[in-house]
């Protein structure tokens, strides 16, 4: 009705909600691609994907409307279609919703003429189908923002072929532990990221599950009310979500019944060993950890359901998911089993390449004549090694590789040291310019609620555990660490923070 055609781009500046799938959807029935976008980002994050992706058209929140309409003099938007958050409320929570929140929070606002909303246009077409487009699994499905191995935000072309794939994988994988359509997914993790949009929502359309939407994750005692209404069988998190949980004082006290979930994922960045045994204890379920990239549309390998769970692990390559590891400088020769180097993937759902960098797309996607579904492997910029079992085991991101005084710091290692004393909650480690060393090793620590510990006590932990040029020359005590929406720690912001 709004003239949207095949190939057209969509924005999706949406939390999670129902209007977030039928706007994806009803995007994918037209041909059109899709750019899910962080519904945090600012005017000035916003302007650079909509120009660059040339999206034409945006769904959004009413509480996010008049952000949008400040930057679209500066885009190609042309539509805008606004929606309230309490459309799919349940009939009183939305009446008590009007009533008590909707202007205080920002969500009872009067559109500019020309712009749609998304309820009314539903209303006024209905019956009204458009015919299908006619599509190839090649074709666009989706552009999905990435910062790539250069930490520069830019679209991932994603197809629909794609979607299907990492569906079926997942599918495949949790075989022996999903019941289809008695299963109910919790998603606690934003659809704009790979880990929902695709991981979750395409292992839901291929198992016939439930998925049941949390908007904001942070809001710990929402997250808790869902679960007990709910009961999950499929718990989707990350580790910082993990520890969150477990140190919310109704889960300590045994308030809250996690009974119902069998298995949890964990992704976007390492598990700790006592966060896996201890959450796994409260639910009886396994916590299953995985690797993943939003290049290669979601998981690439995860540790077996029923098999063995390997310390430090992500696993092992899903089906028709190639791994192989190159030497970390040139990245042209194969390494064997146990050696480090830097991690290359092949598989069908690989990403065709950046929207509009193709410098970049070559940087990263090469030919190799390997054994493999194609000669092209997306080289990841992260390192790590496959053992003899051919398990994946990840070291660190080849960026955030220190070079002190001639020798190579993986920050992981660190990390893992320092976490392991019961008082600190959270870690990062960077490395940070030194006149002497070249990089100096620096801490970033966050500790649980009412411990205490010294700087000296954490770098006489670091000296009895790792060799002199790894103990960090500074540890910096903060209540926080820069984090992506997922969770994981911003090496290169606590980096350029000093």
């Amino acid at each position: 009705a709004l003239g949207v055609r095949r190939g057209d781009r969509i924005g999706l500046l949406l939390p999670n909600c129902p209007q977030f799938f039928i706007a994806e959807f009803g995007a994918w029935k037209l041909g059109a691609v899709v750019a899910p976008l962080n519904p945090i980002y600012t005017e000035h994050e916003l302007e650079g994907p909509l120009g660059d992706h040339g999206v034409e058209t945006i769904v959004t929140l009413t509480r996010f409307y008049q952000r949008v309409k400040t930057v679209q003099p500066r885009t190609g938007l042309r539509r805008v279609i606004a929606t309230s958050i309490k459309e799919y409320f349940p009939p009183l929570l939305r009446v008590l919703f009007t009533l008590l929140r909707e202007t205080r929070d920002g969500d009872r606002i009067p559109l500019q003429p020309g712009d749609h909303d998304f309820a009314h246009l539903l209303l006024v077409n209905r019956g009204h189908v458009p015919r299908p487009a006619a599509l190839a699994p090649a074709d666009p499905a989706v552009l999905l923002m990435s910062g790539g191995t250069t930490g520069t935000p830019k679209g991932v072309v994603g197809t629909h072929g794609a979607y299907v794939v990492a569906g079926l994988q997942i599918k495949a994988w949790n075989a022996s532990v999903s019941k289809g359509a008695d299963d109910v997914s919790l998603l606690p993790l934003p659809l704009f990221h790979v880990y929902g949009n695709v991981g979750v929502q395409a292992f839901g359309l291929m198992s016939g599950s439930a998925i049941a939407l949390v908007p904001n994750p942070r809001d710990l005692p929402d997250l808790l009310a869902t679960i007990r209404r709910v009961k999950p069988t499929f718990f989707n998190g990350v580790p910082t979500l993990y520890i969150a949980l477990l140190n919310h004082p109704d889960v300590g006290s045994g308030k809250v019944d996690f009974k119902s979930i069998r298995l949890c994922f964990s992704g976007a960045s390492p598990l700790l060993a006592d966060t896996k045994t201890r959450f796994e204890s409260i639910t009886g379920g396994r916590i299953v950890e995985g690797y993943s990239l939003t290049e290669a549309m979601m998981a690439l390998t995860v540790n077996p359901v029923k098999g063995p769970n390997k310390l430090g692990s992500v696993g092992m390559p899903l089906p028709d998911v190639f791994v192989r590891i190159f030497d970390g400088d040139e990245g042209t020769r194969e390494l064997p089993a146990n050696e480090v180097g830097e991690i290359a993937i092949a598989a069908p759902q690989v990403m065709v390449g950046y929207w509009n960098r193709p410098d970049e797309t070559a940087a990263v996607l090469r030919d190799h004549q390997l054994d493999g579904p194609t000669s092209r492997w997306l080289h990841t910029g992260d390192l790590g090694y496959l053992d003899d079992d051919g398990y994946l085991f990840i070291v660190d991101r080849k960026k955030d590789l220190i070079k002190t005084s001639g020798y190579q710091v993986w920050p992981r290692e660190i990390e893992e040291v320092l976490a392991s004393h019961p008082a600190v909650a959270e870690v990062g480690v960077a490395g940070v310019a030194d006149a002497a060393k070249g990089e100096a090793v620096k801490a970033w620590v966050v500790l649980r609620a009412g411990q205490a510990v010294t700087e000296a006590d954490l770098r006489a932990l670091c000296r009895e555990k790792l060799a002199p040029y790894k103990v960090p020359s500074k540890v910096e005590f903060r209540t926080d660490l820069p984090k992506t929406m997922v969770g994981k720690v911003l090496r290169r912001a606590l980096r350029d923070g000093g």
